[in-house]
């Protein structure tokens, strides 16, 4: 039988381990009305206990100017990707025709690239038009130890924000975010108000 070796293979701190061991016990559970549980191979999308609030932010476009990353009565993706990342790749074009064709949804595309000037090209390549992309090269509005909102457990990432502006949860991995199960899950979020209240 061949072994096979994963890159992204490496000890669970244990932080991660306790906190993982306390959302079983805590019983992270779906919204009423989520459907099948979506995911990719790899990964479903958990739920978060306690919800945290999304904080005031601003995010940098990619002509330089700042918008506001603020919960505005509608679900939210917050999706984290970089140009290296084969898997953003691919999820880019269904976070667009999501963007496109769900009503009630925002999507926030944040690349985590270290230079900004990279990614208007790739764009173009990947022939993104209507997406809203921003920028974080330095990690203002993520962290990869939980000290800012949004956490990278992996690359791409991509949170959901209740409509009252709870982060209900994650989804790592590439995922089909225009897919029938994904609007299902978006649909619940939505239905639920967020948070606290939906649990």
């Amino acid at each position: 039988m061949k072994r096979v070796e994963t890159a992204s293979a490496r000890p669970m701190s244990r932080r991660r381990l306790l906190g993982a061991l306390a959302a079983l016990a805590a019983g992270r559970a779906a919204p009423a009305g989520a459907g099948e549980p979506f995911g990719n191979v790899r990964h479903q999308f958990t739920w978060l206990r306690p919800v945290r609030r999304l904080p005031p932010l601003s995010l940098r476009r990619l002509d330089g100017t700042t918008a506001a990353l603020a919960s505005r009565g509608r679900v939210m993706v917050v999706n984290f990707w970089a140009t290296w990342c084969p898997a953003c790749r691919a999820e880019l074009p269904a976070l667009e025709r999501l963007q496109a064709e769900a009503a009630g949804v925002d999507v926030v595309a944040v690349s985590v690239d270290r230079d900004p000037a990279v990614v208007a090209p790739f764009l173009r390549r990947l022939g993104i038009r209507r997406l809203p992309v921003y920028t974080d090269p330095q990690g203002v509005i993520w962290t990869k130890d939980g000290a800012a909102p949004f956490t990278l457990y992996g690359m791409p990432i991509s949170y959901l924000v209740a409509p009252d502006g709870g982060i209900v949860g994650y989804l790592t991995g590439e995922a089909d975010w225009a897919s029938e199960a994904a609007r299902q899950l978006i649909a619940a979020v939505a239905a639920s108000g967020a948070g606290e209240r939906s649990r």
